[in-house]
């Protein structure tokens, strides 16, 4: 049986917490995407490493690269930059849209 594939761009807080989510419910394998390097393959690595204590049967790997998105079935974005002290949320909604915008 062929095990879905779901891409999680951006591998900071919130999508690593979700690779983990993905793992625990066995929804697929998960490919980790980020714009810094190392980031989503060091991110990979852990949750590959704690797969073995908990079980986990999803494999986890990370890539600096978009085409990693190639046949993915799912594909979520949780990229975005943090709001900084400041910075209106209009500010944030602009920079975000352009973050999306290059991943579309």
């Amino acid at each position: 049986m062929k095990r879905n594939k779901i891409a999680l761009v951006g591998a900071g807080n919130i999508g690593g917490t979700l690779a983990l989510l993905v793992g625990l419910r066995s929804l697929g394998d998960v490919v980790l995407i980020d714009i810094i390097k190392g980031v989503p393959q060091g991110k990979a690595l852990d949750l590959s490493q704690a797969s073995s204590v908990e079980g986990i049967a999803s494999t986890f790997s990370g890539s600096n690269n978009l085409s990693s998105l190639k046949d993915s079935d799912v594909v979520i974005v949780t990229a975005g930059l943090a709001r900084k002290p400041g910075m209106s949320r209009d500010d944030l909604i602009e920079i975000n849209a352009k973050i999306i915008t290059s991943i579309a």
